[in-house]
């Protein structure tokens, strides 16, 4: 289990608010050996964390992201959504994995990794998403570190595998049996659940041998770790 990575899904959010700046401070302080947020574009096409369309359920603005400028959300939340930028900043030296939800954007996933360049961080940040947004980041990062977020007992096929190129295949966590572990190390791939929240789960999965855990209580996780109760 020691080996197993943690993964801080959208930071801590159990202490803070998701896919906040002080909310991926919290989950690095707690042990996580990486931390997933969400990255979304704004009207002008600045990459900001924000798992849902709208404003609406964090910060009770109920305004689509897509009508707002990078200022104007900055206006709205307070400065409260980070940018991608800010993000890797304050996750310097620490993995990132970068889930792009909503609709397919080849633009959107072309600025993304333009910015992961620019910070210098393109080696400790890897992709998540479904199949159509993973093409999209592949077609414009031939060497991204992807984690193909699959859905499915029915495996992947063939060729989209062949065109993606995954490192990961990152399934639901109550999805998977030592059967499916099997048969992803088999094919040569690593996998990644999401998102197990109880210390049984988090052991049934370890003991499957799945290599990462995606969770909303990284400290739980990383405590039974350590071999805690």
């Amino acid at each position: 289990m020691r080996n197993l990575t943690a993964v801080a899904h959208r930071g801590a959010p159990y202490r803070v608010r998701e896919n906040t700046l002080d909310s991926l401070r919290s989950a690095l302080t707690l042990g996580a050996d990486a931390v997933e947020f969400d990255v979304r574009s704004t009207r002008d096409g600045v990459p900001v964390l924000l798992h849902d369309s709208t404003l609406n359920r964090l910060w009770e603005l109920d305004r689509p992201l897509t009508a707002l400028s990078a200022a104007e959300v900055r206006g709205l939340t307070g400065e409260g959504v980070p940018t991608l930028v800010d993000a890797l900043r304050v996750t310097e030296g620490a993995r990132v994995m970068v889930d792009l939800p909503g609709e397919v954007d080849t633009r959107g996933a072309r600025r993304v990794v333009d910015v992961v360049r620019e910070c210098g961080a393109a080696e400790r940040v890897y992709y998540s998403a479904g199949p159509a947004t993973m093409l999209a980041v592949r077609s414009v990062d031939p060497a991204a570190e992807i984690a193909l977020t699959w859905k499915t007992l029915a495996p992947p096929r063939p060729a989209l595998l062949d065109a993606v190129r995954p490192r990961w295949l990152n399934y639901r966590f109550g999805l998977v049996s030592r059967g499916l572990v099997e048969r992803v190390h088999r094919d040569g791939y690593l996998m990644s659940v999401w998102t197990p929240d109880t210390r049984r789960s988090m052991r049934r999965l370890a003991e499957l041998g799945v290599d990462s855990i995606t969770t909303n209580r990284v400290d739980t996780l990383c405590a039974l770790r350590k071999g805690g109760s």
